[in-house]
């Protein structure tokens, strides 16, 4: 293994007995069939049983346990209740044996090799911005309010009487990083004085790493509600990687799905990389077909396609590795 192969590794993290193990299986297996030449490190909490690090381990994935790491107590409800343990995605930035990594939540899908990215620029945070369209999610935020989007800020403007427009803000789904110890401290140090808000980590991140963050494009992490938010931003055949949480590096590098539908006119479907799976009724490993956004063709296509590499056996890194029921 030469040098920066062994100083680069993708990385995700895993917590519980539940079924997001699917999910990292199928992203092991999207890695490689996008032939990345760099390693999946799956962080892992005790709470995750020996059985589920088995089928890690048989997908040729490197399992790292770690402690869990938590916010200062505070009567902050988070988005999602489990969002409290996704402060634990902080240490990550101990693993100095790597030089750069790339993060990617569990329930993405890369479509097309983005070794590339390793090769970005040090000294700074690589992830794609987030969309703040959706109701459901943002509708708490000054900027889904007033109708102010980051993925069309032309389309309304920040009032002036609101004093400077806020930062951008990434999605923290998938973004590429340099560990470091000092940085690591300076995290918890930061961590200790900061009081936790409603999107937990993504906005403790987003705080931290906000004058060293650089946008990269949304085929980078499709939030698959991108399709119908902001399908205009969308070059759906550049999608690289797909984040399955439906909720520039341009959306191609994460697309979260919801952009498909918030802002189709930033997503050019067929150039999309990685898609994230975050949207509502996104999951590919709970779809029923009956639930909120089940009934729309991108998220019946982008769930096909996970399905697609999630039972192709000849993507197994060990074929005997039995199929999670």
């Amino acid at each position: 293994m030469s040098m920066d192969v062994a100083k680069r590794a993708f990385v995700t993290f895993l917590a519980g007995n539940g079924d997001y193990i699917k999910g990292v299986v199928g992203l092991a297996k999207g890695l490689r069939k996008a032939n990345t030449r760099y390693p999946l490190v799956v962080v892992v909490l005790p709470d995750v049983p020996d059985d589920h690090r088995r089928i890690l381990r048989s997908q040729g994935c490197i399992v790292r346990e770690i402690e869990p790491v938590y916010p200062p107590e505070n009567q902050t409800k988070f988005v999602r209740a489990y969002f409290v343990i996704n402060y634990s995605k902080l240490r990550i930035w101990e693993f100095e044996e790597y030089e750069k990594m790339i993060y990617l939540d569990a329930d993405i899908q890369v479509f097309d090799n983005i070794d590339h990215l390793f090769d970005l620029p040090n000294g700074y945070f690589y992830a794609v911005m987030d969309c703040f369209c959706d109701k459901s999610v943002w509708s708490n935020s000054p900027q889904n309010k007033i109708g102010y989007c980051q993925q069309r800020p032309e389309k309304v403007k920040w009032p002036a009487g609101m004093g400077s427009p806020p930062p951008l803000y990434f999605n923290a789904g998938m973004f590429v990083f340099e560990p470091n110890l000092v940085t690591y401290s300076n995290l918890l140090e930061a961590l200790k004085v900061t009081t936790p808000t409603t999107f937990a980590e993504q906005d403790f991140l987003n705080m931290f790493f906000k004058d060293v963050y650089k946008p990269i494009p949304n085929v980078y992490n499709l939030l698959l509600a991108m399709l119908w938010l902001h399908p205009e931003n969308v070059e759906i055949d550049k999608v690289q990687v797909v984040h399955y949480s439906a909720e520039p590096i341009p959306n191609v590098y994460n697309l979260l799905l919801a952009m498909l539908w918030l802002h189709p006119e930033n997503v050019e479907i067929d150039k999309v990389k990685v898609v994230h799976y975050s949207a509502e009724g996104a999951k590919p490993w709970r779809y029923t077909g009956q639930e909120q956004n089940m009934e729309r063709e991108e998220i019946k296509m982008f769930v096909k396609k996970w399905w697609d590499i999630y039972e192709d056996e000849s993507l197994d890194f060990d074929n005997s590795t039995k199929k999670i029921v």
